[in-house]
C-alpha cells in the first residue's frame, strides 16, 4: 500500500539520483527496510524524519505533515465515523493552538 510520505521520499531520492543502498546506509537501516518505507509497507520512526529531510535537502515540515497524514489515514481506515473523529480532533487542535 503506497503512502504519501513514502512516495515523496522515493521521488526526492530519484531526483537526486541516489540509490536505496546509499540512503539506507545514511539512515543506519538496510536497503529492504527503506524500500518497504517507500512502498508504504513499513512506517518510519518520526525521529528519523529530520535526518531524511537533511539527506534530501527537503522541508522537514512537509515530510512531517505527510507522515502524520499517513498515520491518521492508517488509524482511521475502515472506520465509518473517521471524518467525524477527524473534525473533532481538528477543533481540539485549533482550541489548543489558540491557547499557546
Amino acid at each position: 500500500m503506497e503512502n504519501r510520505f513514502g512516495s515523496r521520499i522515493r521521488i526526492l531520492r530519484e531526483l537526486q539520483k541516489l540509490y536505496l543502498r546509499q540512503v539506507a546506509s545514511l539512515l543506519d537501516m538496510d536497503t529492504a527496510q527503506l524500500s518497504k518505507i517507500e512502498k508504504g509497507i513499513r512506517q518510519i520512526k518520526k525521529e528519523q524524519i529530520p535526518m531524511i529531510a537533511k539527506i534530501y535537502h527537503a522541508d522537514k515540515n512537509e515530510l512531517l505533515t505527510l507522515w502524520l497524514a499517513d498515520q491518521i489515514i492508517n488509524v482511521t481506515k475502515g472506520e465509518e465515523v473517521a471524518l467525524k473523529a477527524i473534525r473533532l480532533a481538528q477543533n481540539e487542535i485549533e482550541i489548543r493552538n489558540k491557547k499557546h
